[in-house]
């Protein structure tokens, strides 16, 4: 899709460039969607219409702090992962 997207297992969690290289986007669930909206407005928004309806977040990279986008990183990965991995937390780099 002319975008950088990041799988587990086959499923894309994140994209990276779309609609533009200022955007990057996590899918994740609807809770979790909630969470990073309210507490960090300016960096997570919902991707519009169906796909942020389902957990499609929009992040600006250029607002965003790298200890957030880590942990929305981490949560879209565990939120697209199967069972038998989603125990396992993917390396972090500190």
């Amino acid at each position: 899709m002319n975008h950088p997207d990041f799988r587990v297992r086959g499923k894309i969690f994140a994209t990276l460039a779309y609609p533009d290289k200022s955007f990057g986007m996590v899918k994740l669930a609807l809770p979790d969607q909630l969470q990073f909206t309210q507490s960090d407005a300016v960096a997570f928004t919902p991707v519009p219409g169906f796909w942020g309806k389902h957990g499609s977040t929009h992040v600006h990279l250029k607002a965003a702090k790298k200890k957030i986008v880590q942990k929305a990183l981490l949560a879209a990965w565990k939120h697209a992962a199967p069972g038998d991995l989603r125990q396992q937390t993917p390396v972090q780099d500190n």
